[in-house]
């Protein structure tokens, strides 16, 4: 059978595809490009630790600063006890992340409900968010963890943790609020007008036109809001709750050394990275879609 060529240089053989020597040749030329890059890159990042290294063992007072802050013995002695700690830390972060998601959602309905019936609820909704937004979460914690059970409230708990998951969802909630209110206004008036022409009620619109789409679009900003509350959940510990910044607090007053402190934020980013690079993998999966053309 005769080889012809086409256009691109390939050569067809009857309906086989074989590539053409070009095609091979480039191909390979980007393989080897990026067995280069990828070696430049390994040899600049070891020369650049190497320097960094050699600069931070070198400078005045490391030893002071390596027994204070990176002491192996209390890293040892802190590490089981802040894991332990830890735990409290995600239990807060599962039960406040699911308050937050419902509370949110329900402020945010009740910023966008349409009509002049509605407008106190509106109003109560828009102060809330505006005032907790405004308010310092370290300031809600304190009012909520010490204030409270300076009342002697009959009935009303005093334990910190309760108290502080409450400080929690009260501040997240204006936050998680706004953001779905984001989502919401974005939905084009098109498609709520769309479902009441099939016959859909207002609320079986909001329910299964406008809030899946508003939901889907903010998903990153939620995740993002999700890796913010896991970190802050380690300031119940100024009510005394044992979490992991609190263990470390007991070892650090009794011992004076800050390694604790620092075993403490290394849990902490170890247990945000991977929802943190979770989100930048979400965010971009949106972005191709977007660019795409499929549906965000």
């Amino acid at each position: 059978m005769t080889l012809t060529k086409d256009e691109a240089g390939q050569e067809d053989t009857g309906g086989s595809y074989a590539p053409s020597r070009r095609r091979i040749e480039r191909e390979a030329f980007k393989r080897a490009r990026g067995r280069r890059a990828t070696a430049i890159a390994a040899v600049s990042t070891l020369v650049t630790a190497v320097v960094l290294y050699l600069v931070v063992v070198n400078a005045p007072g490391w030893p002071r600063t390596k027994e204070t802050f990176f002491s192996g013995q209390y890293a040892r002695e802190a590490f089981p006890k802040v894991l332990e700690g830890l735990w409290l830390n995600v239990r807060l972060l599962l039960v406040c992340g699911v308050a937050v998601l419902v509370l949110g959602m329900l402020i945010a309905i009740a910023r966008t409900l349409r009509g002049p019936v509605f407008f106190p609820l509106r109003f109560l909704a828009a102060a809330y968010t505006d005032f907790f937004r405004g308010l310092p979460l370290i300031i809600n914690l304190m009012i909520v963890v010490l204030g409270v059970p300076a009342l002697r409230l009959q009935g009303v708990t005093v334990d910190p943790v309760w108290l502080g998951g409450t400080a929690l969802t009260l501040t997240y909630s204006a936050y998680v609020a706004e953001v779905f209110r984001a989502g919401i206004e974005s939905v084009h008036p098109s498609q709520r007008a769309a479902a009441r022409s099939l016959g859909l009620s207002n609320r079986q619109a909001l329910r299964y036109v406008v809030l899946p789409q508003a939901v889907r679009r903010q998903v990153p900003p939620l995740l993002n809001d999700l890796v913010s509350l896991q970190k802050d959940t380690g300031l119940v510990s100024i009510g005394g709750a044992i979490d992991a910044v609190r263990a470390a607090d007991i070892i650090v007053g009794r011992s004076l050394n800050y390694t604790p402190y620092i075993v403490a934020g290394l849990v902490f980013v170890a247990l945000t990275i991977p929802m943190t690079r979770f989100t930048d993998w979400v965010t971009a999966r949106m972005d191709r879609r977007r660019a795409q053309g499929g549906i965000a």
